[in-house]
């Protein structure tokens, strides 16, 4: 497509272009901002609102439950551990230092991890961990308390006790995203939406961007000194030799309560399921284990085996003998690898990445941002 004169001088040529409007992206677009006050920004979303998991997730502020980190230590080691939940802590307290608790909609009303019989075996380790923990935080991060079964009114012989973690949060991923949009319009970063990139190349003396205008049906380039990717499961076809794989996450939430019969953000088999208060509605996600094939995609949709245990688990175990009902379901896509941490990199001189969140988007896509804008800014 060929661009006017006007929109050639205005519009082509920027300093930095960043691919993706999710949180990563504008992370990254912020940062860059905070890095270089005279640079021209663009950033490129491919939907109408960000695509992948950034306005789908959950909205859990955590760093990882019980069972996850004893299975972590087992991977990683303790060290490695700890250096996973250092990165969770500091990229959730920069986000909310950025956006403000009240711009996230953040209400720190405790994590909490529901422990089956087959995990008990996981309670002995709680002293290990908390030790290893405090060193950071300087409290005993993990508490036992199986009256919480009765009060939070779960099925008893499922549910054997509940591990409190009094840190963890919960917020509004819709006005969390809201906020960071408006955050950077403050910031005079330019971003368009609608705008999938199709081709990109680095030309050493800058970097050329093809993107997909579907008003024309044709494609239009851009140019920039620095290009960043934060595509996260869809970096793929940008980037096939990269260890991606997506992996999509279903969510409902339900019709609202009369009385909800807990607040906090809650956890299952290792993280696989997880449910929250939204208000005075039931929160549900997960399942993604029950079927790991179908699920490593990056087409939305809903997996009948997935909603139907979902269901099962929420009228027989969460709340027993309900019969709630679901008034909003639809699906996120994340992003993971053989490990936990994320992709942060230069690919070639002028452009970088920064994908693979693993499912913490919210805890680190903060933090990665920043650590991108500083990768895209030294030469």
């Amino acid at each position: 497509m060929s661009l006017s004169f006007w929109e050639s001088q205005s519009f082509q040529n920027w300093d930095y272009i960043v691919v993706g409007g999710g949180i990563v992206g504008l992370s990254t677009a912020i940062s860059l901002r905070e890095k270089t006050p005279d640079a021209s920004i663009l950033l490129l979303e491919r939907g109408l609102l960000p695509s992948g998991a950034s306005t789908k997730n959950a909205g859990f502020a955590c760093f990882g439950s019980l069972t996850e980190l004893v299975e972590d230590i087992r991977v990683l080691g303790e060290e490695g551990c700890l250096a996973l939940v250092k990165r969770r802590w500091a990229g959730l307290q920069k986000l909310r230092q950025r956006v403000g608790d009240a711009g996230l909609g953040f209400q720190q009303n405790g994590g909490y991890e529901l422990v089956s019989e087959a995990e008990v075996k996981y309670l002995p380790e709680i002293p290990k961990v908390n030790g290893l923990l405090k060193s950071f935080f300087g409290i005993e991060v993990f508490q036992e308390d199986a009256q919480l079964v009765q009060k939070f009114g779960f099925h008893k012989s499922v549910v054997k006790t509940v591990i409190v973690n009094p840190l963890e949060g919960q917020l509004h991923t819709g006005n969390m995203m809201r906020s960071l949009y408006q955050i950077a319009a403050a910031k005079k970063i330019h971003v368009l939406t609608g705008c999938e990139v199709k081709r990109h190349e680095d030309l050493q003396s800058h970097v050329e961007v093809s993107a997909f205008s579907s008003a024309t049906n044709t494609d239009i380039t851009f140019k920039a000194k620095k290009l960043t990717f934060c595509t996260n499961a869809f970096a793929s076809q940008y980037f096939p030799e990269l260890d991606i794989k997506p992996g999509r996450g279903l969510v409902f939430v339900t019709e609202p309560m009369k009385k909800i019969p807990f607040r906090g953000a809650f956890h299952m088999d290792q993280g696989f399921y997880y449910f929250r208060n939204a208000g005075d509605r039931i929160l549900l996600g997960g399942g993604r284990n029950l079927d790991f094939d179908k699920e490593t995609t990056t087409d939305f949709g809903v997996n009948e085996v997935i909603l139907a245990e979902l269901k099962r688990l929420l009228a027989e175990v969460i709340v027993p003998g309900s019969s709630l009902k679901i008034d909003q379901q639809w699906s996120g896509i994340m992003a993971f690898g053989k490990t936990k941490e994320p992709i942060v990199k230069k690919v070639s001189d002028n452009i970088t990445i920064g994908v693979r969140l693993g499912g913490m988007g919210v805890a680190i896509g903060t933090l990665v941002g920043e650590e991108l804008a500083q990768l895209a800014v030294d030469e």
